[in-house]
């Protein structure tokens, strides 16, 4: 998928398959044989929603992690999940392979404190994204998308976090650098950035091509706003629903604040058709939102 992306947005495949090659010298997190297992499943005739509940309950931490996901706030469920299969028939099996990715990723590196601020974050924009996709009722913008965007969106971050101990300072910088793009700090440094690496996971842990390509462009101005850029519009949607959510998290908890909001917060608005007066109200809203995030 990341040649086809790439000759769709104009970008040159050969650079890509240098970038590719050290990406692999990063030893991305491999896909989880579960996901394959829940996919050939999803793409049989009569989906077995028993045995995949059997598969998942084979991982006592990834159902536990299922459980708690169906009993969240956020979905608004009337009942408790109490079992597994519970969780699969609330979620579906389409959310539910999505929870598991996940909740897999999660497992896939390590813990410690800063990743768990981390996964945190990750999790507030996540449901502000759901939250903002069914606020403005955009048909091309779907909730379950928004959200699931919002949990792999910065993936790439952790992954290097942990393989290249001298990114942290990187990310510093480019969290504080108000003229080039958040990306290209982190190209001057490692010859390639974290929206890269973010989507080459996301692709090989199957997630839908248009959210591989939302994290792969998230910082890219031109390619959201232009519609001759390439970037499918749901892929756009996704972008700005995300970017947003962030800003929203950023104003209402003081967490670690960027300067994408002054590069891409216009575009973003544009794209929502939201104005820079629907934002305090926004701020309203999100903040009951983020309540129901643990």
């Amino acid at each position: 998928m990341t040649e086809i992306a790439d000759n769709v947005l104009g970008e040159r495949p050969a650079v890509d398959r240098v970038l590719e090659q050290s990406l692999r010298d990063l030893d991305i997190p491999p896909r989880p044989l579960i996901i394959d297992r829940i996919t050939a499943e999803m793409g049989s005739a009569s989906p077995n929603l028993r045995y995949v509940g059997q598969l998942i309950s084979v991982d006592v931490s990834l159902a536990a992690g299922l459980i708690k996901t169906a009993n969240s706030p956020y979905f608004g469920f009337r009942n408790r999940a109490r079992s597994v299969h519970e969780a699969l028939l609330m979620l579906g099996l389409d959310v539910t392979s999505r929870a598991v990715a996940a909740i897999s990723l999660r497992q896939a590196l390590p813990n410690n404190g800063q990743l768990e601020r981390f996964w945190g974050a990750s999790a507030q924009i996540a449901v502000l994204s759901s939250w903002l996709a069914q606020q403005t009722a955009n048909p091309r913008l779907h909730a379950g998308d928004a959200y699931t965007y919002g949990l792999f969106r910065d993936c790439g971050i952790a992954v290097l976090l942990i393989r290249l101990p001298a990114y942290r300072q990187t990310l510093e910088s480019a969290n504080a650098n108000t003229d080039l793009g958040f990306t290209a700090v982190e190209q001057q440094d490692f010859r390639t950035d974290h929206a890269m690496v973010g989507c080459l996971l996301a692709q090989n842990w199957w997630l839908p091509e248009e959210i591989c390509l939302a994290i792969r462009h998230h910082h890219d101005r031109s390619a959201i706003d232009f519609f001759d850029s390439g970037l499918p519009a749901s892929s756009r949607y996704l972008v700005a629903a995300s970017q947003t959510a962030e800003h929203i998290v950023q104003q209402l908890t003081g967490g670690s604040r960027t300067q994408e909001w002054s590069k891409l917060g216009s575009s973003c608005l544009r794209l929502l058709r939201l104005a820079a007066s629907d934002l305090p109200e926004l701020y309203r809203g999100a903040e009951a939102v983020l309540a129901t995030v643990d």
